[in-house]
């Protein structure tokens, strides 16, 4: 009888609850050389500041990598055209009203207040209080690409990479060797993700260890806050700005929508992956909601790589969060980096385990707020991540609709019809 392999899933949560558990234990030893210096600045900084390590070396060869790579891929919308631009630009303002969404609920909500980190944090946050918003837009294209990369100008890079992969879809067969070189680059990046990620049990160990250590259980209540302020965002953004956008653009009914995309629904949420999803979803959309195959076939699949609405509601509600939690003010300049850098990165951004916290780690960085705050959500992340799935696909589906419908490409018999079969899993 073989051995069932333990999933990284269950390992991250074992390494959250261990250092939970140990954290207040050690929050309640007497303070000396042993506690302090040797296990909670001396073993737990090491094993948690070289996992933020290794995930912070990935973060500029991933993002320009994946997004020169998912830019180049949508040839296709230039074949398609009219439908294909309606497509992209659907996705990206969705993504945007998503952070929104989640920057404004997390500002109301304020989960990170109560828990002050500012003390423990290894690097001084260096957002730029008196930027206004007209140079951070300037400061978007890069002088110097090259720079921009070796400085972590995270939206500068975004930029140039993802005017690189249009370069390479518009020019099609004459740089097709250089687009599958960058295919191959992100398989590339993708194994080393995945390197990086085995790490994570233990560097989520050593670092919520740490932080339970130095601050006891006060820190479990602003954690339930920004769960609940992460899976409001996601209902509100599929209720509201899907439902609205499919009342308004298509008259179809919401609610008979979401019920009869239900099947799909119900595996991306227990998936928590939107590409294992993609062909239940592309089957839902087409016999159950009645969008035809042509308009299913290119809309759907580009979703998968480039809409990321309940990732950029992650993000949103993480900054707010993180930036609580260390008592950094963000400027309204610094709230637009986030929306723009969150929203642009969505393009091409894959969707395994890890290049979700690494692409945290990307906004982060792009406002100066330090990376160690994801050490706080990593593990109750995963719980989040079923969620966000299913929010994504829904946006996908929702968009297939909107554009079928303007296309005369919607089967309203099929909408309207009872179901009497079961979508196959």
């Amino acid at each position: 009888m073989t051995k069932q392999k333990m999933g990284l899933t269950t390992k991250i949560m074992i390494g959250l609850v261990a250092g939970m558990v140990t954290g207040i234990i050690l929050y309640n030893f007497p303070a000396g050389v042993l506690r302090d210096t040797i296990i909670i600045d001396g073993l737990f900084q090491l094993v948690g500041q070289l996992f933020l390590r290794a995930i912070l070396m990935m973060v500029v060869p991933l993002v320009f990598v994946s997004l020169v790579n998912g830019s180049a891929s949508m040839g296709d919308v230039k074949k398609l055209g009219r439908i294909g631009v309606r497509t992209v630009l659907f996705y990206l303002v969705t993504t945007a009203v998503a952070i929104s969404i989640a920057l404004g609920l997390a500002s109301i909500v304020q989960p990170g207040v109560g828990l002050d980190l500012s003390e423990i944090v290894t690097r001084e946050p260096s957002i730029n209080e008196g930027v206004p918003l007209v140079e951070v837009l300037i400061d978007m294209i890069p002088r110097n690409p090259i720079a921009a990369m070796s400085s972590g100008n995270m939206l500068q890079i975004i930029v140039f990479a993802v005017f690189m992969g249009v370069g390479l879809s518009a020019l099609g067969e004459k740089v097709k060797p250089i687009v599958s070189l960058f295919d191959q680059l992100n398989d590339l990046m993708m194994k080393m993700v995945g390197y990086v990620m085995l790490l994570a049990p233990y560097g989520v160990f050593a670092l919520i260890a740490r932080t339970f250590a130095n601050e006891g259980f006060d820190v479990m209540i602003p954690l339930l806050k920004y769960m609940g302020t992460v899976i409001t965002a996601l209902i509100i953004h599929a209720v509201i700005t899907y439902g609205g956008l499919l009342k308004g653009f298509t008259g179809l009914n919401p609610v008979r929508f979401f019920k009869k995309f239900l099947p799909a629904f119900s595996v991306a949420f227990s998936t928590a992956s939107s590409g294992a999803t993609l062909p239940v979803t592309m089957e839902t959309v087409e016999e159950r909601i009645g969008v035809s195959k042509n308009i299913a076939s290119f809309t759907l699949p580009l979703g998968a790589t480039i809409n990321m609405d309940g990732t950029a509601i992650m993000q949103g509600a993480a900054t707010i969060f993180i930036a609580q939690v260390y008592g950094i003010e963000l400027t309204f300049a610094a709230i637009m980096t986030v929306i723009l850098t969150a929203t642009l990165a969505s393009i091409g951004t894959a969707g395994v385990p890890g290049v979700g916290l690494i692409m945290l780690s990307m906004v982060l960085q792009s406002v100066g707020l330090p990376v160690e705050g994801i050490a706080l959500i990593m593990g109750i992340d995963r719980l989040l991540d079923m969620s966000r799935t299913a929010i994504n696909i829904t946006g996908d589906a929702v968009c297939t609709a909107i554009i079928a419908k303007a296309e005369g490409e919607f089967d309203q018999s099929i909408f309207d019809a009872d179901d009497t079969k079961t979508t196959t899993v």
